[in-house]
């Protein structure tokens, strides 16, 4: 009983952490730095400590989680492997994120036309691919996200920002990728990944990012 104990609270934990996001993906908050070995050997050191305060208790817990969490981290690897090898040649950058999720960073001179949100037809291969490798299996949640470069105000940018991640997300349904595992947001020109001061620049950060997390 205890060990089953603590396999359920370090999902919970992987699954949601502290709840202190705000990044609801598939109606679960994920707290991005609850994740991996480390979150899982902590939480059954936890658990333990609480039950009873023994050494080989403690250790024997600890073990349990790292093999839970360690399991996330095999899991993703897999997926990052398989991805980038899907992605070669398409323009798309396969990621890790400092969170430990999968990501991949889509720019918009191959996803989308200047201040449009729909989805060029050149890039559905691209997609298909990426709706093949996530539903090989319903054991991650999807976070889409649509930003833009600092032309214009937030009163543009967010809600084209928002349509652009919206429709990658619908897109990707639409391939049987079950919904309830996608979430859309739109940051307008936040988080930029190039200076906004040269054309170049701006179309890096015209983009689209999917994050991949494991909710085993």
């Amino acid at each position: 009983m205890r060990a089953l104990a603590i396999s359920a609270v370090v999902g919970a934990m992987a699954l949601s952490g502290c709840s202190t996001t705000g990044n609801n993906i598939g109606g679960m908050e994920y707290d991005k730095t609850a994740i991996g070995a480390l979150v899982g050997a902590a939480a059954g050191y936890g658990i333990s400590k609480g039950n009873a305060n023994t050494s080989a208790q403690n250790n024997r817990a600890a073990a349990i989680g790292a093999v839970l969490g360690g399991a996330t981290g095999v899991y993703l690897d897999n997926k990052e492997k398989k991805l980038r090898q899907q992605m070669a040649g398409t323009g798309v950058d396969v990621t890790r994120n400092p969170d430990g999720s999968v990501g991949l960073i889509m720019p918009g001179n191959i996803t989308f036309d200047t201040n449009k949100s729909n989805i060029k037809p050149n890039f559905y291969a691209t997609l298909n691919k990426v709706a093949q490798t996530l539903t090989e299996d319903n054991k991650s949640g999807i976070l889409v996200t649509g930003y833009t470069d600092s032309t214009g105000n937030d009163s543009i940018n967010i809600p084209l920002s928002q349509a652009r991640a919206q429709s990658v997300a619908n897109y990707l349904a639409g391939q049987g990728v079950a919904r309830t595992r996608i979430n859309a947001q739109g940051q307008g020109s936040a988080n930029p990944i190039a200076s906004n001061a040269t054309a170049e620049g701006r179309e890096q950060n015209r983009r689209v990012e999917i994050s991949i997390y494991a909710i085993q």
